[in-house]
């Protein structure tokens, strides 16, 4: 999770990186920042909450400058203290500022790379920090107090790949400089670049999803490649280059099941085209595997699922109902906490419409089964507003290994499907049957809209990492580090926001 927006124009950016942010918000409710950079200066506001209670008049006003960077964030990595909200910044060696989307596997280990070879400390627990400071150190080693140029920039990248390991889509900014965009060699997490004209010259934009650039007036140009960086200068001429060895795009599967929004188009894919085949792929399989049910309506579980289940409705010719009304004033569950919270917030956000369940045998569609909190007490509600039969249908496959590319995932006693057949599943959510989602039709829903997609991130169904780096210790340690429980020792959340200018004095090397 979390969004990123980079930003060169020709025009103030700090309304844009705000109403950019506001598009992306779902990808991170936790907190927000915006630095902007005008000449030799940094000027950087943020805070934990949402987008629109982080930002007010005064905080927009001081964020002066024609380039900027902003992120959106949900923390599975460290804690939510307002420490953490990003972007992050150090003065050395030129003054960088870092928003990063994704999350290093290695960052333990380079910490202690940091402490001991490099010289840099790292204040926080968040693994963007770290990273920000490998990048740093890297382009303090390519430049060597020489004047900064592209191609330094570009080796320090490259890098950073040879250090780093794990999913990161990354914009940072180098004062006076310029703005740098790069994504893992995997393109585990999205990031796209768009452009448009004005009077006074070409602004670019880079951002974790298209629907930011449709939104801010932008044309798609193109995805960043996995393994490769993009740099834009201050006067808003762009470069780039491969800075990875065997470079490979194997994204993030879980990003068109729910995390994306579906207006976006991701690696030449279009979300929404993804989910209406998701559906379509799943009805042919309920009907090999429920020829003997009697279904008498598909109500989807709203927002992620609903074009699966329209699709799976037209195709098995069932009746199509909104059965739940969703109140848009509370957060995403999947994305709260601790469990306590999620209880209690799923009740608050859903409320059946009677008459669609009364007497009915319902198929209730589903984007995916996670903890199974939310599932269980839909079909409990389901079932309060009088339905005869509960039937429940997962668009994804089952979710039984931990994500640990940057969704909370974290705990393979947390997810309903570890070490839980399909029937054991289905009665502990209380359904009279489930389904799932094959992971080869999952895959096949979105090779149908790009063939050269052939891999793909299935980590949280197969348990098959993709940067080879992840075995039994590291998941134990990220299970300690990184459960429920865990977070419900944390200390409560700062209310500290930071707003500050941050002079670069180090600038005598940036050309």
């Amino acid at each position: 999770m979390c969004g990123i927006i980079g930003i060169v124009g020709k025009n103030p950016v700090n309304q844009l990186l705000y109403d950019g942010l506001l598009v992306l918000q779902h990808r991170g409710q936790d907190a927000a920042g915006i630095v902007t950079c005008d000449g030799n200066t940094f000027h950087m506001h943020k805070n934990n909450g949402l987008v629109k209670d982080v930002f007010h008049t005064r905080h927009m006003r001081n964020l002066v400058g024609n380039v900027g960077i902003a992120h959106v964030r949900y923390p599975t990595a460290g804690s939510s203290s307002a420490a953490e909200a990003q972007p992050f910044y150090v003065n050395s060696p030129f003054g960088i500022v870092l928003g990063h989307n994704g999350n290093l596997t290695n960052s333990e280990q380079l910490k202690s790379e940091m402490f001991r070879q490099d010289l840099r400390h790292i204040n926080t627990n968040s693994d963007s920090e770290v990273l920000l400071n490998v990048l740093a150190h890297e382009i303090e080693s390519t430049s060597k107090n020489a004047l900064l140029n592209s191609d330094m920039v570009f080796d320090a990248v490259a890098g950073v790949h040879r250090r780093c390991k794990g999913a990161y889509a990354v914009v940072a900014m180098i004062a006076n400089f310029g703005l740098l965009a790069f994504r893992d060699p995997h393109g585990i997490r999205p990031l796209v670049i768009g452009k448009q004209e004005t009077e006074k010259g070409t602004e670019y934009i880079v951002a974790s999803e298209s629907v930011a650039l449709d939104v801010l007036g932008f044309t798609l140009l193109r995805d960043v490649e996995p393994g490769e960086a993009v740099f834009i200068d201050m006067d808003g001429n762009l470069c780039s280059r491969q800075c990875a060895e065997n470079a490979k795009l194997t994204s993030c599967i879980f990003e068109y099941v729910y995390l994306a929004r579906p207006d976006s188009v991701i690696d030449g894919v279009s979300v929404y085209q993804t989910r209406l085949d998701m559906g379509t792929l799943l009805a042919e399989k309920i009907k090999r595997e429920w020829a003997d049910k009697q279904i008498d309506v598909v109500i989807p579980i709203p927002d992620t699922s609903r074009p699966s289940a329209l699709q799976l409705g037209i195709a098995l010719g069932l009746d199509y109902r909104e059965g739940f009304i969703k109140n848009r004033y509370i957060g995403r569950t999947f994305i709260m906490p601790g469990q306590a919270l999620r209880k209690k917030s799923v009740r608050q956000k859903l409320n059946p419409i009677g008459i669609e369940f009364k007497g009915k045998n319902v198929l209730l569609v589903d984007d995916s089964i996670v903890r199974g909190t939310t599932s269980q007490q839909i079909v409990q509600m389901a079932r309060d507003a009088g339905a005869n039969k509960v039937y429940f249908a997962s668009a994804a496959p089952p979710v039984r290994y931990p994500n640990v590319y940057g969704i909370d995932m974290p705990s393979r006693h947390e997810l309903l499907a570890t070490n839980r057949t399909d029937e054991e599943i289905c009665a502990e959510i209380g359904a009279d049957a489930l389904i799932y989602q094959d992971l080869d039709a999952l895959r096949e829903s979105i090779t149908k809209s790009n063939p050269h997609m052939t891999e793909f991130d299935c980590s949280c169904f197969d348990g098959k990492y993709v940067t080879g780096d992840i075995d039994a210790a590291y998941l134990n340690r990220i299970e300690s580090a990184r459960s429920d429980m865990s977070k419900k020792q944390l200390p409560p959340n700062s209310t500290t926001q930071l707003d500050l200018n941050l002079l670069s004095t180090d600038l005598v090397g940036v050309e």
